[in-house]
């Protein structure tokens, strides 16, 4: 199995389904007896996670992972941009930051060269131990301005002599353009990687599109293999903050409405994918005052830029509005959102920028200082006071001062998060709302009979469920003779 040839799922462009795919191939391999592994060179998301080794990497990769049966590992995602200000990002090479980047200097620099190197390392030591690895491209894979400094796409996909398979997203329109465009200007050597073409998200009766099918065979010389349905009744997590502007901005009556602030520079937005697929909970992001007010529960999610997002909150006035309705429903942060309840938020090593000092909403007791050396550990803890083992995971740049007395959660020894005593609280620990007790304390508010669901049992039936769908609507058989 370890000798097989990866498999590459590579774009036409952002958002057209590359993740989804990977992760539906990754299952049907796992389901079928193969030992397969996750691979992006990559990756530019404000969505991570930690490893079980204290190490950083995209969340796409650790949901592929998951789909895999395997713990994350940093080497499923070697190289990791995380947007921190415009036009810069954190570079975090094999789970550990190495500085920001413009991203001029990024995309024209010649660490790229290193950084291939290292990408190419971390896959060799992923397909010694799995296989077959199946690999994540990122955008399109014809933009021929970076394409020379390219290390996630075709690049990757000849150092790894991959099978290459091209998705295109049929559902916004323009699909013969985009993929007749994309393979003509194509190099021959890239071409010789590019094995078929996939169609994804395409609406109603697929037998429509036999005569586009054929034509579009015609005009590559490649074979369509597959035409995948939009498959609305099967949740998995999505990366792309694209995905963002599908999600509901607004509160629904008869639901317990749960606000998450979206912040200008918000990260982690898969910590509420637990909630989202709730049937009792409206989640919606919004920054509207109105809707804001609607809500259950307010949410301050987690950002990559604390200091400018809790400035923006006073400025456009959500931190009065949020010391108004405190008292009255919960609102509850999430790292940086967490901060930001606090007094102040300071960076003397600007870590953020030049400003050393913000002040917070001031409704939490607690002072924090951003730090240098970034925390990323994956944690069990106990929730307030109840009996259940939870999991979660942090990622964050700082240290919160917190009283004995109004502590949230229990790590072995060591105490984190704030609760008031009343309904407010807040963490550091990623992922908090994936557990059953955390959330149905939150149900219980309005619906008292409510019992949420396991999300994990729910997670490893959406996996079963899209490794179904490749199986039905992919030509997954030629693919694995491609790779054999």
């Amino acid at each position: 199995m370890k000798n097989m040839r990866p498999i590459m799922l590579v774009g036409t462009g952002s958002d057209v389904g590359k993740s989804w795919i990977t992760t539906g191939i990754c299952r049907w391999l796992k389901n079928k007896g193969y030992q397969p592994a996750p691979f992006k060179a990559q990756n530019m998301s404000l969505n991570s996670f930690a490893t079980y080794d204290g190490l950083e990497i995209g969340r796409a990769q650790a949901v592929q992972a998951e789909a895999c049966q395997l713990p994350v590992m940093v080497e499923m995602n070697p190289v990791l941009l995380k947007p921190s200000a415009k036009n810069k990002s954190q570079v975090v090479l094999h789970g550990k930051p190495i500085g920001d980047q413009t991203a001029k200097d990024y995309f024209l620099g010649e660490n790229k060269k290193h950084l291939f190197a290292e990408a190419q390392k971390a896959f060799q030591k992923l397909s010694d131990q799995y296989g077959p690895i199946v690999m994540e491209g990122a955008g399109s894979i014809s933009e021929l301005n970076l394409k020379h400094r390219d290390i996630v796409n075709m690049r990757m996909a000849k150092a790894s002599n991959a099978c290459v398979y091209l998705v295109a997203d049929i559902d916004r329109g323009g699909v013969f353009g985009s993929v007749y465009g994309t393979i003509a200007l194509l190099e021959d050597w890239e071409k010789e990687l590019l094995k078929g073409i996939i169609i994804n998200k395409f609406r109603g009766d697929a037998s429509l599109f036999v005569e586009g099918k054929k034509k579009l065979e015609e005009l590559t010389g490649y074979p369509v293999l597959g035409v995948l349905p939009y498959a609305q009744d099967i949740i998995i997590e999505e990366e792309d903050s694209v995905a963002l502007s599908t999600r509901n901005i607004t509160a629904e009556e008869g639901m317990l409405n749960v606000a998450v602030v979206k912040h200008y520079y918000m990260s982690n937005y898969t910590d509420f994918q637990a909630l989202e697929n709730e049937p009792l909970i409206n989640l919606y992001y919004t920054r509207d005052h109105a809707e804001l007010k609607k809500a259950d529960v307010i949410v301050l999610p987690g950002t990559k830029n604390t200091m400018n997002d809790l400035a923006k909150l006073k400025e456009e006035g959500i931190d009065k509005l949020i010391s108004e309705l405190y008292d009255k429903i919960p609102i509850i942060g999430v790292c940086g959102g967490y901060q930001m309840l606090g007094k102040v938020v300071y960076d003397p090593h600007h870590v953020e920028g030049e400003k050393e000092e913000e002040l917070g909403l001031g409704i939490f007791d607690i002072e924090t200082t951003l730090s240098e050396n970034k925390q990323t550990v994956q944690q069990q803890f106990t929730f307030k006071n109840y009996d259940e083992v939870c999991e979660g995971y942090e990622i964050h740049m700082g240290e919160t001062l917190v009283p004995e007395a109004f502590v949230l959660n229990t790590m072995g020894d060591v105490k984190e998060g704030f609760f008031d005593g009343k309904l407010s609280w807040g963490t550091y620990l990623h992922g908090v709302f994936d557990n059953q007790v955390v959330v149905n304390e939150l149900l219980k508010r309005k619906f008292p009979d409510a019992e949420a669901q396991d999300y994990k049992t729910f997670k490893g039936e959406q996996f079963d469920k899209l490794a179904d769908w490749v199986e039905e609507n992919l030509e997954i058989n030629k693919i694995m003779e491609d790779i054999c």
